[in-house]
């Protein structure tokens, strides 16, 4: 199975997530719940079988489903400590308001019975594999300047969305790993192969007006940063050998990100 095939643009990525948080912060009123909502809501799609996910032809409407099953469960079960908050405690008009959320959400109606139907599997959190292979290679090492420069033409090929000159600065068994921590519907395993490690890179970073693509420096040595909306999207370290990237890691996990996106200190 091509790997590559399967990366969804970081636009898409965020904009998903975005809409996940809003649906649940809308059923549950806590920005805390809402997220904790939607980490489960994606710990669900990655426990499916890749079959069972490439029968799932719009993957959105699918998470929003899940979220808002998750969220009516925290509204409407027994002993729950959510039940109704915002409701005065009252079951039923919980499960009203939820079923008239997911109406909206959706354009058609459902019940609570159609909701709260199955609780989802558990999910362990993937790529373990690819996160321990991520520096095996580094015995071969590459002067600063060296590496600069092919991470500028990793740059300049992604932002024109040029795939021969992408493919012909990446080594034959260049590997990628995007890191979405199952907090976001980023590839889990691992691309391999130059042509394919292009073309997921040259998928997730479309050209999009709200999205921005910058050299900087990245655990000590330039990288890649992608902001959406000014915040800080993704950041992406390359290993550089012998004039080719070898490893690209991908850091999409938003929790990850929160530091990149805290306010600077006010300059003097």
């Amino acid at each position: 199975m091509d790997r590559a095939d399967d990366a969804v643009p970081i636009a898409e990525l965020l904009d998903e997530r975005r809409h996940l948080l809003d649906v649940a912060h809308w059923m549950l009123g806590s920005s805390g719940a809402a997220e904790t909502v939607v980490d489960e809501t994606y710990r669900r799609w990655f426990a499916l079988s890749d079959p069972a996910r490439a029968r799932i032809t719009a993957p959105r409407f699918w998470l929003a489903e899940v979220t808002g099953s998750i969220c009516l469960a925290r509204l409407i079960l027994p002993g729950n400590d959510h039940t109704c908050a915002r409701e005065g405690g009252t079951g039923g008009r919980g499960a009203e308001r939820a079923a008239f959320v997911l109406d909206d959400v959706f354009g058609a109606p459902h019940t609570v019975a159609d909701i709260v139907r199955h609780p989802g599997p558990e999910c362990t959190e993937p790529a373990g594999d690819a996160r321990r292979s991520l520096r095996a290679r580094r015995a071969r090492h590459t002067a600063p300047q060296q590496h600069d420069a092919v991470v500028r033409t990793v740059r300049r090929a992604c932002a024109t969305q040029d795939e021969a000159l992408l493919t012909s600065v990446l080594a034959p068994d260049a590997a990628a790993f995007y890191d979405g921590g199952g907090k976001i519907r980023a590839l889990v395993e691992p691309v391999r192969g130059n042509t394919q490690v292009a073309r997921s890179l040259l998928t997730l970073l479309p050209r999009h007006p709200r999205t921005a693509l910058h050299t900087r420096s990245v655990n000590g040595r330039t990288g890649l940063v992608v902001r959406y909306d000014h915040l800080v999207a993704a950041v992406i370290s390359l290993d550089v050998a012998d004039r080719h990237v070898i490893q690209i890691w991908a850091v999409l996990n938003p929790d990850k990100l929160r530091t990149w996106n805290r306010p600077s200190p006010t300059r003097r």
